[in-house]
């Protein structure tokens, strides 16, 4: 069974916060920040607009950013997800 996202929404897995800094400090569990960074895990068709689908900008494999509190997040097979629009990615990581 997969999620398949509605509209122009989007499916993304948080990728796992850096566990020590550039320095080499090893950060404990509170001490790290909530990753910003995501991976793309399934789109949507697009938003319709007068009539018209307009196709997504990301696919699945991209990396995102994506706004701090944005999204559903969502519990599916034992993994967590959060599924947002389009409209909450902020750029894409190359």
């Amino acid at each position: 069974m997969n999620i398949k996202p509605l509209g122009d929404r989007v499916v993304i897995k948080m990728v796992e916060a850096e566990e020590k800094t550039k320095s080499g400090i090893i950060l404990t569990g509170a001490a790290k920040e909530k990753p910003e960074v995501a991976q793309v895990v399934a789109v949507g068709p697009g938003a319709v607009v007068d009539g018209k689908i307009v196709p997504m900008e990301v696919k699945v494999g991209d990396k995102v950013l994506t706004s701090k509190y944005a999204g559903t997040e969502v519990k599916f097979d034992g993994e967590e997800y959060i599924i947002l629009k389009q409209g909450d990615i902020l750029a894409v990581v190359e």
